[in-house]
């Protein structure tokens, strides 16, 4: 498993923990930074995770920012992206088991770190569900073609 990890400087340490978690656990980590806890746009992060995982690059990505919710909205203007913003187990699992989410966005600000490994541990291990939440992932899909079409 391969995955795409960014966060902005909220993120920053928690990131740089959350790596370290999955490289013990042997998952292969591409790193899209930031790289301090030096101001930066979340925004551009946020596009390279999102980006790299769209064109199928890595399996899944996980950002991290101070609340989640800026890397999450940034994340999901890219096409084929479904960006959870997740403050909870039971949410890291539904994103992926019926959302099919392939990105998880955390908040440093709002999480402790062991609750943080959960949630992307569980995040990474939640295989979708398929089934009836096919059609509902099928719809998204629709909606976000149909979007950029209607843009050019």
């Amino acid at each position: 498993m391969k995955i795409a990890l960014g966060a902005d400087h909220a993120g920053f340490e928690l990131k740089q923990k959350i790596k370290a978690r999955l490289q013990q656990q042997g998952i292969q980590v591409d790193d899209e930074g930031t790289v301090s806890t030096e101001s930066v746009d979340y925004p551009d992060f946020a596009k390279k995770v999102a980006e790299i995982v769209a064109h199928k690059q890595a399996d899944l990505g996980v950002l991290v920012c101070g609340s989640g919710v800026g890397m999450a909205i940034a994340a999901n203007k890219v096409p084929g992206i479904r960006a959870a913003n997740v403050s909870t187990e039971y949410e890291a699992e539904k994103s992926r088991e019926h959302n099919d989410a392939n990105v998880v966005s955390i908040g440093a600000r709002i999480l402790d770190d062991q609750l943080a490994f959960k949630i992307v541990d569980l995040f990474l291990k939640t295989p979708f569900a398929g089934g009836r939440h096919q059609r509902r992932v099928e719809k998204i899909t629709e909606i976000e073609q149909e979007e950029c079409r209607n843009v050019k």
